[in-house]
């Protein structure tokens, strides 16, 4: 069975998109099979993998959802994508938004992902899912098709303060649907250790959490190269291979791979 992990935060501008791409890209340098699931109507990662029009894509997360839903009979290769870097992508695209309203409070709706990913069997030794800015119905179906969350939070105030919500949520989803959730650590992102701030917001987020939950001893530091990466489709390792961010990722890839 392929590891499902989940990058959620429902704060737009964490590292979500960027993590779920490096570490989905980490690992397929490791050697593994990995499938990245753009699960944001936003098409953040299918951009940053350089399907710069996602509109214009014919089969995207939005027809597999509907599909899988509606229990037709599709080839369940059709709308993967492969990239250079050796990973491969469900892409996304706005038409996500309409499934999204569509199913919410229909039997069986928070169980789609899941659904697919269980159609896959065993193609893919990891799936890595980039969720939605939001706790709505998309990030439910990842939740419920999760086997880890990785939850990536910005070394500042307001994001660290609105984790409560988000594992509140986890919470729900893991007692009443999938009892065999984990949240495999926290990951602060754009950390910039010069500063008093940076040191200060690290040190509540190990006292508010860190005796409950994960915080991943690897951090992922503030750089303007990692920020041009997307613009370029490729993952930081292309971009800027000997860079910081670049042996930061690789090193959350290494503990994340050694974890299962």
């Amino acid at each position: 069975m392929s590891k499902v992990i989940i990058c959620a935060n429902q704060k737009g501008g964490v590292g979500k998109t960027t993590t779920a791409l490096n570490l989905g890209v980490g690992l397929a340098r490791e050697g593994k099979k990995v499938l990245l699931i753009d699960m944001d109507p936003q098409g953040s990662l299918t951009e940053a993998l350089g399907y710069q029009e996602p509109d214009r894509l014919e089969i995207t997360m939005a027809q597999v959802m509907n599909w899988v839903f509606n229990e037709d009979d599709f080839d369940i290769k059709e709308g993967i994508l492969h990239h250079e870097e050796g990973v491969d992508l469900m892409p996304s695209n706005i038409e996500l938004s309409g499934v999204e309203t569509s199913i919410v409070g229909r039997i069986g709706a928070e169980s789609i992902l899941k659904d697919y990913i269980e159609l896959l069997e065993d193609r893919y030794e990891y799936v890595v899912v980039d969720c939605s800015p939001n706790l709505g119905q998309l990030t439910i179906n990842a939740l419920v098709a999760a086997d880890e969350v990785i939850i990536p939070v910005q070394a500042a105030y307001l994001p660290i303060k609105g984790l409560e919500q988000l594992l509140k949520t986890i919470s729900r989803v893991k007692r009443k649907m999938n009892p065999n959730l984990n949240i495999m650590g926290i990951l602060l992102t754009m950390v910039d250790y010069r500063t008093n701030y940076a040191n200060e917001i690290t040190d509540v987020l190990y006292q508010v959490y860190g005796n409950s939950i994960h915080i991943f001893e690897n951090v992922i530091p503030m750089s303007v190269r990692a920020a041009e990466s997307p613009a370029e489709g490729v993952s930081i390792y292309t971009h800027d291979g000997k860079g910081k961010v670049a042996l930061a990722y690789e090193a959350l890839t290494k503990e994340v791979a050694n974890n299962g």
